[in-house]
């Protein structure tokens, strides 16, 4: 059974639902769950300019500071009947390492909690949002050359995001390590590319690091299973590699999402 959820959003979330964190500790409370983590999305990069249509991949960063006492509050209220970590969902984007290693210095102490995720891929001296949509999809296959093609350059930037030196307060756990097939329906690759998610778990376990498993997946349309799949689940416990379920709900009623469908990782 699950007891713990490490990734969840919040109110505070531009792309996402207005409800109330004490909603979102309600339904944890109601569906069993002794942990969770509030993850919202960290402010972009200073110098980064967010490439979604409404730009809203990121919190405000005039936001931050109300969003760490607003989850300091609801930890206060709910300190009886929910354990509640502070955390934040950091982006990795490839050429922006100085400015994250400054932002995780200046909050990273009041963190208990993280995730450092891939959204953004430089193609061809342009960023694109990979998960934004088919469409974001389909132009970074146009400036790579392939879907394929998408799925490497996509697995070598999580790879660059294990390897980054983003200073102490670095995320532990790494984000939805699969999340190139929210559309695998729709653009299937051609290659299972083992050989780089191999390199990824390896590059993962000698680092220490932990994984989302994201249940997000099993609700996109064009994906329909958990990030990473149960068989790179499996590898990954079977390397010891610590797994963390994470809904990423991005509403109260997104809590437990994909739950049912993880393996079971036995000892």
């Amino acid at each position: 059974m699950i007891k713990r959820d490490g990734h969840i959003h919040t109110p505070y979330c531009p792309h996402g639902s207005k409800d109330s964190f004490a909603l979102y500790v309600e339904k944890a409370i109601e569906s069993g769950l002794n942990e969770i983590t509030f993850t919202e999305h960290a402010p972009l990069p200073k110098g980064f300019f967010d490439t979604v249509p409404e730009q809203d991949s990121g919190m405000r960063p005039a936001d931050l500071e109300h969003y760490l006492k607003d989850v300091e509050m609801i930890k206060k209220e709910y300190q009886k009947d929910l354990k509640i970590y502070t955390g934040l969902e950091v982006d990795y984007i490839e050429g922006f390492e100085n400015q994250t290693h400054d932002f995780l210095n200046q909050y990273g102490p009041a963190l208990d909690d993280a995730i450092l995720s891939v959204h953004f891929l430089k193609a061809a001296d342009q960023y694109v949002c990979l998960d934004y949509s088919p469409e974001a999809f389909k132009e970074l296959i146009a400036l790579t050359g392939s879907t394929d093609a998408v799925h490497t350059l996509y697995y070598n930037t999580v790879i660059k995001s294990v390897l980054s030196d983003l200073g102490p307060y670095k995320p532990k756990r790494i984000g939805h390590i699969t999340l190139a097939k929210k559309f695998q329906r729709l653009y299937p690759p051609l290659s299972h590319h083992e050989a780089e998610i191999e390199k990824l778990l390896n590059t993962v376990k000698a680092q220490n690091l932990e994984l989302d498993y994201n249940g997000a997946g099993t609700v996109k349309p064009y994906c329909q299973e958990t990030y990473p799949s149960p068989a790179i689940a499996s590898a990954a416990h079977q390397m010891g590699i610590p797994l963390v379920y994470g809904s990423d709900a991005h509403s109260a009623a997104g809590l437990m999402q994909g739950a049912d469908q993880l393996i079971a990782l036995k000892p």
